[in-house]
């Protein structure tokens, strides 16, 4: 669907303001692209809408290399291919996490349940209290589209209805959610509903980073989160339009998702990701206190420029690379790279890279293509960033021994046909002579 802008029809003269207005403010390092609205539309209540209730600016520092000082008691910053920390605060705190409680709800209803399937919503689901989609009891609605008004709008009734479709009742979906979160490896979270109005369940910044990255594995996940605006059917007739709340989707540039939240205690909470040139980073902050959501967006905006000013994705080992070569039995065996070490490192660090090769022990004949022979090491600054199994780039087998020739047949294993000839001629000769 085609996404609707609030810029007005003059562009090069709203395109000058959006530039004058970062610069005074400092908000981001690079300019949105021409067509691009740089702040939010008025929020879509009916009938002419009404003022949006979030930052329409950001205030933060000019981008640099520096860790930025945040509002968040609790946030982490993580490469999103890979889940490498590049800052953290308090990440492993636990504390309520309210909506941001949807990402894995969503997570969840992706891996068991199709797109297409039907939803028939129950009085339960339509009466959830709070931020709401309107559903009304019986209404037959796609699991598609309850994952946009869950992940756009925040939708409590939404999460009850595809909790209810998915696992049976509430109860039994908390359940997936809490085996989800063991599947993934994360210890340190408890969830207690889909919708995350009870703030006895809880998480950390860094297990939030961890299902963020699983999440971003499901196409339809990434496409929802990143969609600024969306039309879902209704029984009226009257389609009801939602718009995304993470503000950062106008705010800054390369922003692709992915979730806001808030309750009382918890305060809050964001989930930014963005994209820059294929380097894609996710910043969580929890917490944040303050009458609006202009803090938690400021650290989530700073904590993206801190990931970009400061790091540099960088190929520490390719794929395939010569690492060294081994001597087994004897016998030299070539070792390559079997995978790629990919790591951001800070631009100050680069010099500091050190890689070192270990040949494995024990190794014997034949060694085969493919096998493991060693890894290769990479130090940055004093630390290990990483290793990469070295295996041998071709099969290497134990040589064929040579038959060692004997006294008495030495000279008719290594002779010809006429030495032996020779040979025998004077063997007879002598005992012929012996008679005579």
């Amino acid at each position: 669907m085609r996404s609707r802008t609030a810029e007005p029809a003059a562009v090069p003269k709203a395109f000058v303001a959006a530039v004058l207005a970062m610069a005074l403010l400092g908000a981001v390092g690079t300019v949105p692209s021409i067509g691009v609205a740089s702040t939010p539309p008025p929020t879509p209540v009916p009938p002419h809408g009404s003022p949006s209730p979030f930052p329409t600016a950001l205030r933060t520092p000019t981008p640099s290399a520096v860790p930025p000082k945040l509002t968040s008691p609790s946030a982490v910053l993580e490469d999103l291919r890979t889940g490498q920390v590049l800052y953290a605060k308090k990440a492993d705190l636990r504390r309520p996490i309210a909506s941001i409680t949807k990402i894995m709800t969503a997570l969840v209803v992706l891996e068991e349940a199709s797109p297409g399937e039907e939803v028939v919503v129950s009085a339960k689901a339509a009466g959830t209290r709070a931020s709401q989609l309107g559903l009304v009891t019986g209404e037959r609605i796609s699991v598609r589209q309850l994952l946009y008004a869950l992940l756009m709008q925040s939708a409590n009734d939404a999460a009850v209805a595809l909790a209810e479709h998915v696992g049976g009742s509430v109860a039994g979906f908390v359940e997936l959610m809490n085996r989800k979160a063991e599947e993934i490896g994360i210890h340190r979270t408890h969830f207690v509903d889909p919708a995350g109005l009870e703030d006895r369940g809880n998480s950390t910044a860094k297990d939030v980073a961890a299902v963020v990255r699983a999440a971003y594995m499901e196409p339809l996940f990434a496409r929802i989160t990143r969609t600024k605006f969306h039309k879902i059917p209704a029984p009226s007739g009257r389609a009801r339009r939602i718009q995304n709340r993470n503000i950062l989707l106008w705010l800054y540039p390369g922003a692709i998702g992915a979730k806001t939240g808030f309750t009382t205690p918890a305060q809050h909470c964001l989930v930014a990701a963005a994209d820059r040139a294929g380097v894609r980073l996710v910043a969580v902050a929890l917490g944040s206190r303050g009458d609006d959501a202009a803090g938690v967006f400021d650290d989530g905006a700073a904590l993206l420029n801190f990931g970009y000013e400061a790091f540099q994705q960088t190929v520490l080992v390719a794929r395939g690379q010569t690492l060294g070569r081994v001597t087994v039995e004897g016998q030299r065996v070539d070792a390559v790279a079997g995978d790629e070490l990919i790591k951001l490192v800070r631009k100050d660090q680069i010099p500091n890279i050190f890689r070192a090769f270990l040949p494995d022990t024990g190794l014997f004949l034949p060694v085969v293509a493919g096998q493991r022979v060693g890894e290769e090491l990479v130090v940055i600054a004093g630390k290990r960033a990483g290793r990469v199994e070295a295996v041998a780039i071709r099969t290497v087998f134990r040589p064929t021994p040579r038959a060692s020739p004997s006294p008495e047949l030495g000279p008719l294993r290594t002779g010809s046909l006429a030495a032996a000839l020779r040979l025998l001629a004077a063997v007879l000769k002598s005992l012929l002579d012996a008679f005579l």
